[in-house]
């Protein structure tokens, strides 16, 4: 479940909590209303957590070939300039 399901089921959850007035034998809507704020939080926080952990800046080393010397320069053997 993405941060837009997330979003939804909050959303939903508070649309059956405090804008109906449904009364359903056996169950009760504010709750269930509830419930489904309490998910959604559980997964917007659980969402950027994850998130945070991924964009972590690892810092690149630079990539040296074995082929290709680092310097070049007299005295080191390759016959100077």
């Amino acid at each position: 479940m993405g941060l837009g399901g997330c979003i939804i089921l909050i959303a939903v959850g508070a649309i059956l909590t405090f804008a109906t007035d449904w009364d359903m034998q056996g169950v009760n809507l504010d709750l269930v209303g509830v419930i489904f704020m309490a998910v959604g939080l559980i997964g917007v926080a659980t969402f950027t957590s994850i998130a945070k952990r991924r964009r972590v800046v690892v810092p690149q080393t630079p990539v040296v070939s074995a082929d290709e010397p680092r310097h070049r320069g007299p005295g080191d053997g390759y016959g100077g300039y």
